[in-house]
């Protein structure tokens, strides 16, 4: 490049005329400027001329650098997007689960009071099938009794007593019959009375048998359908939680070899928080929950905690306990509807006292979970049949065994009132069904506190009282 600058130079200078000594002084003067300012020109048009066709390093940097920065932007704006639909999805899942828990939670109502009526149902259709027994028993005692009454009454009806105007002769036959009579009669009406008496019971109690029964086949119709139109919903409420079906089924082959090692409900517990991943994650949630209504409650008037707790299940849509379990004595609903078989304290048979609840439950009844907590356990357990344990925070577990089926995975969070299991047909011996000599499925239930069995009486609400009361 400099060599061509130097011969244009020359070449330039043999026509210029401040090159010409001739010339004078001040005409050099201009024709060096002029020739200075074409070679300066001359010296920046060769660079820029060389690189005309091809951008150089520097603008192909800052070009990447804009094509990448406007990558960035359209990353960020679609992240902004896809965050602002997440946060929608959230709203909408949100409510979605507040309405599925609150028609879950209703629907399982409904049913538990259709098992309840079905129940007192089946208890009256076995009194009156009892008295009919009865009256049935009492009439075929009297057999030979009745059919001398039915006789005797029969032939009075047909052989009048005689005319004695028109018979004079058979006067002393008659006196004779009418003496008979007078002594056997009395005794006779009274017999004929107790017998229209006890047909007429017996008519009733057929009568009352019978509508029982038709009441009876509505109320396990009605049952039916219920149990048909619970089902999906706690299958979509399921569907919805179980966002990995692998994992889940990890942890549930992981819960069944805890299971089998653990030798008691202590060590169960102890063994799952500490190497089940969804119970410990569960047992931490339990432990922040109580941490943060702690401190929220610490903030409340008295006037304003007192109205916490009265109603302290009323926001289905709420992801931790609103009340600590403590606070809740008398406000439990029973997990099942049934008569309690069993108390806690009572002799269990071995020399020893019961640890929990026994509740002879309904054929295919529903369980719902009595309280706010996270499922630390769920599977089967030694005799017990399916067990579930739930993490009700500060210390409280709660325990249900006998069921036949659950459908609550571990670390899911429960309401109360929620449907968790239900029962079988009583075919399964569990170690209730066998320790009661019981046909009919047996219920467990066992509250714990800090590894220790405690009395579950005082936390049952009264309208339940009846049932599970301690």
């Amino acid at each position: 490049m400099w060599t061509l600058f130097q011969r244009h130079i020359r070449a330039r200078a043999k026509s210029m005329p401040w090159m010409d000594m001739s010339v004078s002084g001040r005409a050099r003067n201009e024709a060096m400027k002029r020739g200075l300012m074409a070679a300066a020109l001359f010296a920046i048009a060769v660079p820029c001329s060389t690189h005309a066709g091809q951008p150089g390093p520097d603008t192909k940097d800052v070009s990447s650098k804009q094509q990448e920065l406007r990558g960035v932007e359209e990353t960020m704006d679609a992240a902004r997007q896809r965050a602002r639909q997440l946060e929608e999805q959230l709203v909408d899942h949100a409510a979605a689960r507040e309405r599925l828990n609150g028609a879950l939670v209703d629907a399982t109502a409904r049913l538990q009071e259709t098992e309840t009526r079905t129940a007192e149902i089946e208890a009256r259709l076995a009194t009156l099938t009892e008295n009919e027994r009865k009256i049935a028993s009492s009439l075929d005692s009297r057999r030979a009794s009745i059919i001398e009454i039915l006789t005797v009454l029969q032939r009075m009806g047909r052989r009048p007593p005689p005319a004695l105007m028109a018979r004079p002769q058979e006067i002393l036959e008659a006196v004779r019959a009418s003496l008979a009579l007078g002594a056997v009669l009395p005794q006779m009406r009274a017999e004929a009375r107790q017998l229209q008496r006890d047909l007429t019971a017996l008519d009733q109690v057929r009568d009352g048998v019978r509508r029982e029964q038709n009441l009876l086949g509505e109320q396990r119709a009605s049952l039916k359908a219920q149990r048909e139109r619970l089902a999906p919903m706690i299958a979509e409420r399921q569907e919805a939680l179980s966002t990995s079906q692998s994992a889940l089924h990890a942890e549930t082959e992981r819960a069944r070899a805890l299971a089998q090692r653990a030798t008691t409900l202590k060590d169960l517990i102890a063994q799952m928080e500490a190497e089940s991943a969804a119970a410990a994650r569960a047992a931490e949630e339990a432990r922040k929950a109580d941490e943060e209504r702690a401190k929220a409650q610490a903030k409340l008037s008295e006037r304003e905690r007192l109205k916490a707790l009265s109603a302290p299940f009323k926001d289905p849509a709420r992801l931790a306990p609103a009340v600590a379990f403590v606070d809740l004595k008398g406000r439990l609903p029973a997990p099942a509807s049934g008569q309690i078989v069993r108390r806690f304290g009572a002799p269990d048979g071995f020399g020893g006292k019961e640890k929990g609840l026994s509740i002879a439950a309904p054929e295919n009844g529903v369980v719902v979970a009595p309280c706010d907590g996270w499922i630390a356990f769920s599977g089967p357990y030694r005799s017990y049949g399916q067990l579930l344990i739930i993490n009700a925070g500060g210390g409280y577990y709660v325990v249900l065994a006998g069921m036949s089926r659950t459908n609550v995975n571990v670390g899911q969070f429960v309401l109360a009132g929620e449907p968790i299991a239900s029962m079988g047909d009583g075919a399964a011996q569990t170690a209730a069904t066998i320790a009661i000599g019981a046909k009919q499925p047996i219920l467990y239930v066992e509250f714990r506190k800090d590894g220790a069995s405690i009395d579950s009486g005082p936390w049952w609400a009264k309208s339940d009282s009846r049932k599970v009361g301690g």
